[in-house]
């Protein structure tokens, strides 16, 4: 068990008797405290700036323990020792805590709290935030916006409805790639849609020294800045998550995939168990996604602004790697082409029935070793398939226990979806 305590101050006496590691929150690099709270009605509750906060020491203990130097390769035991505001709730939810991170990372997580206070950074901001003299954001929504095709989908469709009355969150960390995107789409939709940039807050969280890539607990970090925003409003808020259905079912095409390529970012089980956690914390916020039985082609196809879409599908990031290019020497980021998301995304367009004007790696499978793995084992999934047995791979993830046929048809739906890019690339045409 890696045991690491976290303190707001290197001041801050406080020790274990075992072997630990020390994280400083002064070290770490995120601005939720420096983006435009001022637009907000309130300061954030409590207990959402404690799931945030201890949000940011999963995920940076996540970056930093390298899954290699576990046992297996893969599965950590990590126990955190955090500050709370409010302990006695956050002692009664500890061990659903666990259960979601433990789900969402496929690693061991144990939580010891203690209590504090209010930093002097957190004082000042509710004091500015009392304090204001300019009018407030009015919304009755927040919509995730990661610079994907799916969370573009989402804002469109959203915006088509004509209402102003939501907020975008982005995150970025690390490389650049993603905030370019992000950026750039953010601009069409102020433009087109007569939006204020005020509606648009980014965040940036990255903790020193975090080398480990597959970053499978981003998700609870992004979501939890979100909540954070929402709980400024005295009303309940509908948090709008748009990820196409088959991807969030997150099924390995092959066992060798079960581990960094199956994440679950927005697997039903893991929103369950998270808007459990929310709701126990007091917190008026619904998790709604509402292309949850849909494919991505689907979604392209059925968008309330297609033509706007079709402009803008260049501008919109899908690959799971989008700063391997900088590393390659290249000028501009791009996919790489032979990823998972990369090819969920070529063959939704190619359902959709629109010319993939998206500018790609490696677009047949030949840059090396790991982009032909990649495509033998999306083969080998296809091949292996069984649609009678559809109802069983749904499980191989995370329990679904409700709704079970409409996720085996969506299942289903998504594998011919995957079928008709990669066919094009079967020397026999036929799998």
């Amino acid at each position: 068990m890696i045991n690491i305590v976290y303190k707001y101050s290197s001041d801050e006496e406080y020790a274990i008797d075992e072997d630990y590691i020390t994280c400083s929150f002064d070290d770490y690099r995120y601005t939720f405290w420096k983006e435009k709270l001022e637009l907000l009605p309130k300061f954030p509750s409590i207990e959402a700036i404690d799931l945030l906060m201890i949000s940011l020491a999963v995920y940076a203990a996540d970056r930093i323990i390298l899954r290699k130097e576990a046992l297996d390769g893969w599965e950590r035991s990590i126990h955190l020792h955090l500050p709370v505001l409010n302990i006695d709730l956050m002692e009664s939810n500890k061990q659903l805590l666990k259960q979601i991170t433990n789900f969402l990372t496929g690693d061991n997580w144990e939580f010891t709290f203690r209590e504090r206070e209010l930093t002097l950074e957190e004082s000042m901001r509710r004091v500015q935030m009392t304090q204001r003299r300019i009018d407030t954001l009015d919304i009755n929504k927040i919509c995730m916006f990661s610079g994907g095709l799916d969370s573009f989908i989402g804002a469109i469709d959203l915006l088509e409805e004509k209402g102003n009355d939501i907020i975008f969150v982005s995150h970025y960390g690390g490389g650049k790639g993603t905030l370019e995107y992000q950026k750039v789409l953010k601009q069409e939709l102020v433009n087109k849609y007569s939006i204020s940039e005020n509606h648009f807050f980014s965040f940036y969280a990255a903790p020193l020294g975090g080398k480990e890539d597959t970053m499978r607990s981003r998700s609870f970090m992004f979501f939890s800045h979100a909540i954070a925003i929402a709980s400024c409003f005295d009303r309940r808020i509908n948090l709008f998550i748009p990820e196409n259905g088959y991807i969030s079912l997150n099924i390995p095409l092959t066992f060798s995939r079960i581990g960094s390529s199956s994440t679950r970012t927005t697997h039903p089980h893991y929103l369950k168990l998270f808007q459990q956690l929310i709701d126990n914390l007091n917190l008026k916020v619904t998790f709604i996604n509402p292309y949850q039985f849909k494919t991505k082609g689907e979604m392209i196809a059925e968008c309330k602004n297609k033509q706007f879409l079709i402009d803008n599908i260049v501008n919109t990031m899908s690959c799971s790697h989008p700063d391997l290019g900088r590393m390659r020497g290249e000028s501009e980021t791009k996919h790489c082409g032979t990823c998972f998301p990369c090819v969920i995304r070529r063959a939704a367009i190619k359902s959709a029935g629109i010319e993939d004007m998206t500018t790609y790696f490696d677009s047949n499978f030949s840059s090396g070793p790991t982009a032909r793995m990649n495509f033998n084992s999306y083969l080998l999934g296809l091949e292996k398939f069984d649609a009678k047995k559809a109802f069983l791979d749904i499980q191989m993830s995370g329990p679904i226990d409700s709704n079970v046929e409409l996720y085996e048809s969506l299942l289903i739906r998504g594998m011919a979806e995957l079928e008709g890019v990669l066919i094009d690339y079967y020397e026999d045409n036929k799998i």
